[in-house]
Order: C-alpha cells, then structure tokens, then sequence
C-alpha cells in the first residue's frame, strides 16, 4: 500500500539494517566471534580506501559463487557487476521511482497514507524517499538490467556481506523472473507486499548462512528475530531517524518479517523448500507474519464494498482501491492505540477493502473503509478500539453519538460514521450522514444505523488537542 515500495524494497540493502543483524546474528547464535567478524566487517562505515573494479569483479564472483552453494540456485548465464558513485546512484533512485509508479499512481498513494493518518498532510514523500534510498543503499541488484551494482565508497571488504544480499536476488532471477513473480500479485498492494517479503526475507536469510560460514551454525539454528531489537541501530542514520514511523516499518517489513517467513519455509527441509513459495507464493501480509497461515493456505474472502461514485458526483474520482492487510492495519492501529494493543487486534484480520475518494478542486479526501475479522468477539473489540482510535485521530469533533455498535461525529473536514455488524467493520470518512445511509444500504445489512440517540449519546464541544468525549473515553481500555 501507498508507497513507492515494489521494486526499492528489492533493490536496496539498508546499511544500518545489515550491520544491526550481523551483530544480533552473533548474539543470538554466540557463534565464534572471530570468524563472524571477518565477514561482518563494518557495512555502512566510512570508505577507508578506494575499491578497483578488478577487485570488486574478484570479490563478486568469490560471493557469487558462495551465495549459489547455499541456496542451491545455480548461475545459468554470466551475470554483469559494476561500482557506482553516490550521484549515480541517486540517478537510478530517482528513476526507477518514476518507471515503477507514475506521477498519479505515487499521489494516490500518499493521499491514502495522509487519510489513514500514516503520513502527515503535505508529507514531501516523494524528495524524502530519494534522500532515504541514497543515504542508505550500499548495493543493488537490477532485474531489468540483470546487473549487480556496489557502491564505489565503501571497500569490499565492508560490502561482502551487502553482495551476499543482492547476489541472492541475482539468483533468484535468474530462475524464476522475480520482476514477473512481484508483479503478478497487482492490483492487490496487500500481496505484492507479501511477494516482496519472500524475497527480501530469504536474501536475508542467505545473508544469515553467508555470515556464519565457518561457524559450525547455520539460519537453523537462529531464532526468530524481534524486529525491536535492530530498530535503535538503524535509527542511527540521519534520514532514516526522520522517518516517519509507518514509513520506516513499511519499508523494513520486507526484510525482518521476510526473514523469520523464509526461516519457518528453509528450517524443516532445507534451501530447496524456497522454490515451492515461487510456485505458490503467500497472498497476504497475514501469511508471512504467521507462517502457519501460510502452510494452511487460507484464501481470504473478497470484503465487498459498494460503488459510491454516482452518489459523490463528477466532481469526485477515485483515487484507490486496493488492501491493506494485517500488515496495514497494524501499522493504523499502532499510529494512534500503540503497538501492543494495535498487535493481537491486527492478527484477527480476516479480509478488507478501502476506498479513497478526492474532490477534484477542492482535494477533500472520502475514506471507506472494510475490515472484516475472525469472529464476533474480536468484531466487538475492534470497534471499541477503532472508536478509540479515532477519537484519536479526530481531536476537533462535535455532534458526537455513540451506540454499541455505531459512533459517528463531526469535524472540520466533514463526518465521521463507524459501525460494525456481525463480523465486519466499516468506517466512511469526510462525507455526511446521506452518503452513510447510501453505504450502509449497499452493503445490505439487516439492521440499519441509529437515527436517534439514546441516554448514552453526547454532543461535544470542539474539542482541543489529545481530549476524548466521556463517550470515547467509557470505550477504551
């Protein structure tokens, strides 16, 4: 979702995350230190001397040859190598994000991260994502070109570890047309997420058996690892720290949840396993969080909305349609209830849809929102935190009415309805209560939204920053 994600998260190895894994490879596994600090060296450190190209070559090929006996995936044509400056590539950032999303396609994008609340309203997306990538890019592998790139700043003995990482994807192409493989997930944001994770995470986890090779321990041995434990490293680097939290979550998705799914897929029969995922590869975020979901292949059922466009008018067009997995509302729930509470309640995701709507002079944004849960239990708890949440989100608010299963309220940028039925939850944001009922109608529920309030219903003064109603307040935890 939103990002311009698909081909960076294949093509970037983030400095700052490489160094911070090798040392908690070495924690976890008390492997001989000194056998893991000679490949470990210091990725991302300062350049202390030039690297020629005959020994980038040199050390390319020795990788290459490495990272083919431990995935098992041999190099079936010569593959090309070639160091790169900063300004080139900056260049090939700047590029690629233009050939991957277009100019509409990345705007629709940041539109539906401001309307969930993950990215600040103006957020220069865009600008920041370049200055990111090129802070943090030590190496890069092309599936268009078929060409492996290193940074020419950094010396080879720091940058073993970087092509143990990109050489796998280099692999991988070769063998089952990774570009392709991504690709075939679209429309759905949700899955092409899940396919990047398989390739972040098992370059990852190819990484993880180069760096311990000599050793005496392998990717078997290690436990999964909790993302929290890299975090503080990689926060380290100037950029990266300024990132917004989804948008640092999102992009390091890919690489620790990839890698604990890959280590679940190669840990019971061995690298050979991994091209089974090729052949069926995992359809949501929910299956690489949870690799038994995986194993038991759930297909999510398809959450319906209705269309809404004749009800908005011509001035209104549709900007997304897509998922956002458990991943997504993760990352939703986090922004505004906390990470432990916004965890389990993401983990009873069960299938959704949104839909993002902008008037086209105005640029007001309407939000409609589906996520369907495991059960009724979990439906009931969902819509006391989500009203929570937004709440939240919506510190300026008045007209407030909350039922058992149904909160609506006014802001500046239009109403706020929530209601949940059964096992499903729908949110619609910035429009009033005609286009609710137009919603609610469409989706064919039995029991239609209060009209009236009862005893329990309150109407709110504009509220000023981080106060709740007594109503929210009596719904949260």
């Amino acid at each position: 979702m939103m990002l311009p994600r698909r081909k960076f998260a294949r093509i970037i190895a983030f400095a700052a995350l490489l160094t911070a894994l090798a040392f908690a490879a070495d924690s976890l596994l008390q492997a001989q230190q000194p056998a893991v600090a000679e490949k470990q060296g210091s990725v991302g450190g300062a350049a202390a001397a030039g690297t020629t190209n005959a020994e980038f070559a040199a050390a390319a090929d020795e990788v290459l040859h490495q990272m083919s006996e431990i995935t098992g995936l041999k190099l079936l044509t010569p593959l090309k190598k070639s160091l790169r400056s900063r300004e080139q590539i900056r260049a090939y950032v700047i590029n690629e994000m233009k050939e991957d999303k277009d100019e509409a396609e990345r705007y629709a994008g940041q539109r539906s991260a401001e309307a969930f609340g993950l990215l600040p309203k103006g957020f220069d997306l865009d600008n920041f994502m370049i200055d990111l990538l090129t802070e943090q890019i030590a190496g890069l592998y092309d599936p268009k070109t078929h060409e492996f790139y290193v940074a020419d700043w950094i010396p080879v003995s720091d940058q073993k570890m970087v092509m143990a990482h990109e050489l796998t994807h280099a692999l991988q192409d070769q063998h089952f047309k990774i570009d392709n493989w991504v690709k075939a997930a679209r429309p759905n944001d949700d899955a092409e997420l899940a396919r990047e994770s398989v390739l972040e995470g098992s370059a990852m986890a190819a990484m993880v058996d180069y760096l311990l090779q000599g050793t005496g321990r392998s990717l078997q041995d290690l436990p999964d690892i909790d993302p929290s434990m890299l975090v503080g490293d990689m926060e380290s680097t100037p950029m990266l720290k300024k990132a917004p939290p989804f948008l640092r979550d999102a992009l390091v998705f890919p690489y620790l949840d990839g890698l604990n799914f890959s280590a679940a897929i190669v840990r019971p029969k061995g690298w050979g396993a991994l091209a089974g995922v090729f052949a069926k590869p995992p359809i949501s975020t929910q299956q690489i969080m949870h690799p038994a979901k995986y194993f038991s292949f759930r297909v999510p059922p398809k959450a319906d909305l209705p269309s809404l466009d004749k009800d908005l008018g011509s001035d209104w067009v549709r900007l997304e349609d897509n998922l956002m997995g458990e991943f997504g509302w993760k990352e939703v729930l986090k922004q505004f209830v906390g990470e432990d509470r916004a965890i389990p309640l993401a983990a009873a995701w069960s299938s959704d849809r949104y839909i993002l709507f902008e008037q086209k002079k105005t640029k007001k944004l309407v939000l409609i929102a589906r996520l369907d849960l495991a059960n009724e239990a979990e439906t009931s708890r969902f819509f006391t935190v989500y009203s929570e949440a937004l709440a939240k989100k919506y510190d300026k608010r008045t007209n407030e009415k909350r039922e058992e299963d149904f909160l609506t309220f006014e802001t500046p940028d239009g109403g706020v309805f929530f209601k949940c039925l059964q096992m499903s939850c729908v949110s619609l944001e910035g429009a009033d209560r005609a286009l609710f009922d137009k919603l609610n109608s469409g989706l064919h529920w039995d029991t239609a939204a209060p009209t009236k309030s009862t005893d329990r219903t309150t109407t709110q003064r504009r509220h000023e920053s981080g106060s709740r109603s007594p109503a929210v307040a009596s719904a949260s935890h």
